[in-house]
């Protein structure tokens, strides 16, 4: 905007002239009203101010789960419906032998028949299917906690993935070396109640293997007798194999340190005393310094007795005796 003709190469200083620029079709901005007055008070915030950096640690770099990571943390819930249809299995046997039992005497209807070989074959079916994915899924949760029980020492674990696959998924050496893994952590632990749960673990586990066999032999034989006992048989192997579904959960979880029910576990704490002991009772001392009454006299009130000369006696010419007296807390 020009305000007076000027010379054009006149310094900055020395113009009397101001370029404005402004974008065609803007209008012109309002003149601004006046002023509102602020506060006098002095600046302060209503609240405890919540901004700031905040100083949060690294978090460790951790690597995206696998199939076989997810598996392995379901095991909890595997093992539990495991148990729970293998128990199932073992009431639906126990059905049959109770059906076999009631037809000795009296017909059965077609329909309770279709419907207990539904319940036997649905359930045992169920619960090999699941046990043989709770025994893929305890493989790869027992290669975790070895290799955190061996990282807490320093070392690393001697067993490959391989090796504890095809020692707890061969059958016949799946007798064996379940028993020997569990015990090799037990002892990087040290603590002996796990030590003991793993012995108790594996002497069912072999137990249970032997049922299963002798079931499965049990089938062969012909005669009517022979098929309801192995029904009854079979019944208790399934009840069995629903508790070492259970025992299992128990010694994996006390690996961590966990009791059956995923809680922590109270552990024993020893102090060394330091305070001399102290007597909870008071030692026994006598209350006096007098003789004990002479034995011929204790306990015979019939007895007479002579004082010795010059012992004082009571006024009615008894001997005086005092007796001891035990003061005892």
């Amino acid at each position: 905007m020009l305000l007076s003709p000027a010379p054009v190469d006149a310094p900055p200083a020395r113009r009397n002239y101001r370029w404005v620029a402004r974008p065609p079709g803007r209008r012109k901005s309002p003149a601004p009203g006046p002023r509102r007055s602020g506060s006098w008070e002095t600046p302060h915030y209503t609240r405890i101010p919540r901004w700031g950096l905040r100083d949060v640690p690294p978090q460790p770099a951790v690597a995206p789960a696998g199939r076989w990571d997810r598996l392995a943390a379901r095991v909890p819930l595997l093992l539990t419906v495991t148990a729970g249809v293998f128990l199932a299995a073992g009431l639906a046997e126990l059905g049959r032998y109770g059906i076999l039992l009631r037809n000795r005497t009296r017909l059965i209807e077609p329909w309770l028949l279709a419907l207990s070989d539904a319940l036997v074959y649905t359930t045992a079916l169920a619960a090999l299917l699941l046990a043989l994915v709770s025994a893929v899924a305890v493989v790869g949760r027992l290669a975790d906690l070895r290799r955190a029980a061996y990282a807490e020492a320093g070392q690393r674990d001697p067993r490959s993935s391989l090796m504890l696959a095809l020692g707890c998924l061969v059958p016949v050496a799946n007798l064996l070396w379940p028993g020997v893994f569990l015990t090799e952590v037990a002892r990087r632990r040290a603590d002996p109640r796990l030590l003991r749960a793993v012995r108790i673990w594996w002497g069912v586990w072999i137990g249970n293997a032997v049922m299963v066999f002798g079931a499965l032999l049990w089938r062969l034989p012909d005669s009517l007798q022979a098929e309801a006992d192995g029904v009854l048989w079979t019944a208790v192997t399934d009840l069995v194999a629903a508790g070492v579904a259970v025992l299992t959960l128990w010694v994996l979880r006390g690996c961590e340190g966990l009791d059956v029910l995923g809680r922590p576990r109270a552990g024993h704490r020893w102090t060394v005393a330091t305070a001399p002991a102290e007597p909870v009772i008071e030692p026994v001392r006598p209350g006096g310094s007098a003789e004990r009454a002479p034995h011929a006299a204790v306990g015979n009130d019939e007895a007479t007795v002579s004082a010795p000369a010059g012992e004082p006696q009571n006024p009615d010419g008894s001997p005086e005796f005092e007796h001891e007296e035990v003061l005892a807390k």
